[in-house]
């Protein structure tokens, strides 16, 4: 059972954002911060990546936990109201996600995915990863 009433939930729910969320500001500020220019939420790149590095064709995603599904096969079983809508919504974030991951790689980019706990714990591990990919495309170059 919830331990929130049904208003309560709602108000939550509402109030998550699709962009700009606290993880997304901390990794984009950290990226500028080491000289990199980027773009946040792209358009014209496909799948709207949080962050994109064009020069570096590296297009970077701020996945939480919750709506990505992380450890989905054992965690799909934690909801306990509106089973059937929640499995429908963060089974499509997933396959959809791998779509976008599919199509950008085909399209000669690197694809970069993080989850939001780790930007929280370690955000020097993942800065570490960008700039990795960063000097492999320099490299190429």
């Amino acid at each position: 059972m919830d331990k929130l009433t049904k208003e309560q939930r709602k108000k939550n729910m509402q109030a998550v954002k699709s962009t700009g969320s606290k993880i997304e500001i901390k990794l984009s500020k950290a990226i500028w911060n080491l000289g990199y220019i980027y773009r946040k939420n792209d358009k014209s790149v496909f799948g709207k990546p949080d962050i994109t590095l064009k020069r570096f064709k590296i297009a970077i995603f701020v996945d939480s936990e919750f709506w990505h599904g992380k450890n989905w096969k054992v965690r799909k079983f934690d909801h306990k109201t509106n089973k059937e809508f929640w499995l429908k919504k963060i089974e499509g974030n997933i396959n959809r996600d791998k779509v976008v991951n599919r199509k950008l790689r085909t399209d000669g980019w690197k694809v970069l995915r993080f989850w939001g706990k780790d930007i929280n714990k370690n955000l020097k591990k993942c800065l570490n990863k960008i700039e990795k990919v960063i000097n492999e495309a320099k490299g190429k170059d």
